[in-house]
């Protein structure tokens, strides 16, 4: 794994210390890590759901209904 050192500031590692101080995490590494993976299933359904808007607008329809696209998007978002 590879290692890095960042700085937060105040505010952020106080509240980094209270998820740990809580058990939540059992370091702020874990925790850091768990944000970041958040982070990165969050972009994935934002370039979905961009892609799907782009390819609507580039066909100015489409055919799917609005339960369709519902029912998509909590796939996406349940994984």
């Amino acid at each position: 794994m590879a290692r890095q050192s960042i700085s937060f500031t105040k505010p952020n590692d106080q509240w980094l210390k209270e998820q740990v101080d809580k058990e939540e995490y059992s370091s702020k590494s874990e925790l850091v890590n768990d944000l970041i993976r958040q982070a990165r299933k969050q972009q994935v359904q934002i370039d979905w759901v961009k892609a799907k808007l782009e390819k609507a607008e580039n066909s100015g329809f489409t055919s799917d209904s609005k339960e369709e696209i519902l029912a998509q998007s909590k796939s996406m978002l349940n994984g």
